[in-house]
This record gives C-alpha cells, sequence and structure tokens, in this order.
C-alpha cells in the first residue's frame, strides 16, 4: 500500500484501519491531558492555600519571621503550574480537534465506500 500498489480499495482500507487506530490513542491521550490539568488547578491551589499560611503564621509570631524568599519561591511555582497548565490547555484542544477530524473523516471514507459498493464497484471508487 505505501509503494502504492493494491489500488484504491486497498488505499481506502489502509487509510480506515489507520483512522481506527488513531481514534482510541487520540482519546486516551485527551484523558491523561485532562487528568494533568485538574491536578495542575489542584496544586495551584494548594500553592495559593500555603502561600496565605504562611503569612498568617508569619504575622501572628512575635518575632518576625522573613519568610518572603519562601512565598516568593510559591508563587513562582505557581506561575510555572499555570504555564503548563495553559500548554495542557492547548494540547487538549488540538486533540480535541484532530478527534473530531478522526470522527468526520471516517464518516466521510464510510459513505464514500458505501457509495461505490452500491452503485456497482466493489473494488474502489467510480472513474479509478
Amino acid at each position: 500500500v505505501a509503494g502504492g500498489g493494491g489500488g484504491p480499495a486497498a488505499r481506502e482500507l489502509f487509510a480506515e484501519g489507520l483512522l481506527q487506530f488513531l481514534r482510541p490513542a487520540v482519546r486516551q491521550l485527551d484523558g491523561s491531558v485532562r487528568a494533568v490539568r485538574e491536578s495542575q488547578v489542584e496544586l495551584r491551589e494548594h500553592i495559593d492555600s500555603l502561600a496565605t499560611e504562611l503569612y498568617r503564621i508569619n504575622e501572628d509570631q512575635k518575632v518576625a519571621l522573613d519568610l518572603d524568599p519562601y512565598v516568593k519561591k510559591l508563587l513562582n511555582a505557581r506561575r510555572r503550574v499555570v504555564l503548563v497548565n495553559n500548554i495542557l490547555q492547548n494540547a487538549q484542544e488540538r486533540l480535541r480537534r484532530l478527534n473530531h477530524s478522526v470522527a468526520k473523516e471516517t464518516l466521510r471514507r464510510k459513505a464514500m465506500l458505501e457509495a461505490a459498493a452500491a452503485s456497482g464497484y466493489p473494488q474502489g471508487l467510480p472513474g479509478k
């Protein structure tokens, strides 16, 4: 098939198989990205909570501790979490579009094959 042999029916069969192979992988990736994004949101909330708690502890202490460097580190970590979350959100959107394209192409190819079979061309597309 890769070398061009086998005719249109073989190419269509190969394309259909490839689409069927890609669909579960795209869905699995989408689920993984969704899970990571959820954990990123949870991590960001924990970082915010910890920073607030550090400020509160610092205010309650009789001897003032300099917690600013730690809070800055937390805020820097939070910034990185937000950045990773944005990257994951973009990747998830691309996966969603890819999944939609795979489904659309599968339906289109299935309709073409059914139309070809119905018009008396069981070995491929008419005129090929």
